[in-house]
């Protein structure tokens, strides 16, 4: 957020409308953190496809141009087709290499490397920062960047198979990959690989037998099995190891192979620390189909029959938030309080400096709305993106579609709360 302008006023970045007469076949709209610049993939000629970025055409066309999203520090960036090949372009430059097929670009939690999958000669890997892996796998599915940018590890198949060799899959084929390098060690299946907050360790769900699961740490499986686990997560102040278990048919929260929760539930996942590390909270299933939240093994009164989305924490550690659906409708609950009013759909909560507002986004009628600790701020948009506070949070940064034009406003946080 260092130099971005937190003056109060609303400012006219684009017209909207006008560049929507201009280029009729836009693909999607990308808009920066800051809210100063707004993108679009736009067809500029008969199959040539470029970015329009506050109004400006990029020099360069390219056969595609798709998943345009801007990185924290304000680079736009993209996935191109260039001479049938694939590869991701940053602020105009097209990286060097090219691949047979490129998707699901990441940036690390500094917003310092960008990433992708790609596929070349039948293999596969991932590039980072416009250099690919040196090792390549027959196949690669989930994958993540460490905090730092400086390392990425990825579920990996490194056996082949034959046509319905189904004993030779038992023997295990997949691993975790982690800068091109594979585990020593084979298993049935692997997903979800995760780093711990320094970079030096890995942590991946995996399936040792038909029915057994477990989770392993660079390389090395937990003695425990369990009839399934999901995606495990790192304390960040000790680097244990931390993830929904399946024991006896119900679900609890194991750290290091051993339970960690006393509580049992139908199901549990999307555990998450607080960011002083002192807390755990979790989506939690107490009876089949009714869904809530758990913070340090102590489920929320409020159940939720449809869904509840991944928990939120403040900045203090104090209070979290979350989504959750009920009766066709989206809201959002904080400390076991939800908002009475609901939506077509909110995303998520974002919580001020001092923990002590929430505002959202959300959509109903097909109008996008502010929300403030449960309730509307003034009018509607055509369209709306998150809001975000100042570092000292007495500001508040509007992105939006407003008749016909892309503003951005700062706001006073006392005139939003009245």
């Amino acid at each position: 957020m260092q130099g971005w302008d937190w003056n109060n006023g609303k400012k006219v970045v684009a017209d909207v409308a006008e560049i929507r007469q201009q280029y009729p076949d836009i693909q999607e709209f990308a808009v920066s953190l800051d809210g100063e610049k707004i993108a679009a993939t736009v067809m500029s000629g008969e199959d040539e496809f470029t970015a329009l970025v506050n109004g400006e055409l990029w020099p360069a066309v390219f056969e595609k141009l798709w998943y345009l999203r801007y990185l924290p520090d304000g680079r736009l960036t993209g996935l191109v087709r260039i001479d049938d090949q694939w590869t991701l372009v940053v602020d105009k430059e097209p990286w060097e290499e090219r691949f047979e097929f490129a998707w699901s670009p990441k940036v690390s939690d500094n917003g310092e490397t960008i990433a992708m999958l790609f596929k070349s000669d039948m293999t596969f890997g991932i590039a980072m920062n416009g250099k690919a892996w040196e090792g390549h796998f027959l196949s690669i599915r989930d994958y993540t960047l460490s905090p730092d940018g400086k390392h990425a590890a990825a579920t990996v198949q490194v056996e082949a198979l034959k046509e319905a060799d189904i004993f030779g899959f038992f023997e295990g084929v997949w691993s975790v990959a982690v800068d091109g390098k594979a585990w020593d060690e084979k298993f049935v299946n692997t997903w979800n690989p995760c780093f711990n907050s320094d970079g030096s360790s890995v942590a991946a769900e995996i399936r040792t037998d038909i029915c057994e699961y477990s989770i392993a740490e660079n390389g090395k499986a937990w003695s425990e099995r369990f009839g399934c686990v999901w995606q495990p997560v790192f304390n960040p102040n000790n680097s244990a190891i931390v993830a929904p278990v399946r024991i006896s048919g119900m679900w609890t929260l194991a750290e290091n192979g051993k339970p960690l929760w006393k509580r049992r539930y139908t199901q549990l996942w999307n555990q998450k620390f607080s960011p002083d590390g002192s807390r755990i909270v979790a989506i939690v299933a107490p009876e089949f189909g009714r869904w809530t939240i758990a913070v340090d093994d102590a489920p929320w009164k409020s159940l939720f029959k449809e869904m509840v989305l991944t928990p939120v924490f403040s900045p203090d550690s104090k209070r979290v938030a979350a989504v959750v659906k009920e009766d066709n409708r989206y809201s959002i609950a904080v400390d076991d309080l939800p908002w009475n009013e609901g939506f077509d759909m909110i995303w998520d909560p974002v919580f001020s400096p001092c923990s002590g507002h929430v505002l959202a986004r959300a959509e109903k009628g097909g109008k996008f709305y502010l929300v403030v600790n449960g309730k509307q701020y003034g009018s509607s948009f055509e369209m709306l993106w998150d809001p975000g506070f100042s570092p000292e949070g007495d500001k508040v940064l509007l992105r939006f579609f407003e008749d016909g034009r892309y503003c951005r406003q700062v706001l006073p946080l006392n005139e939003i709360l009245g």
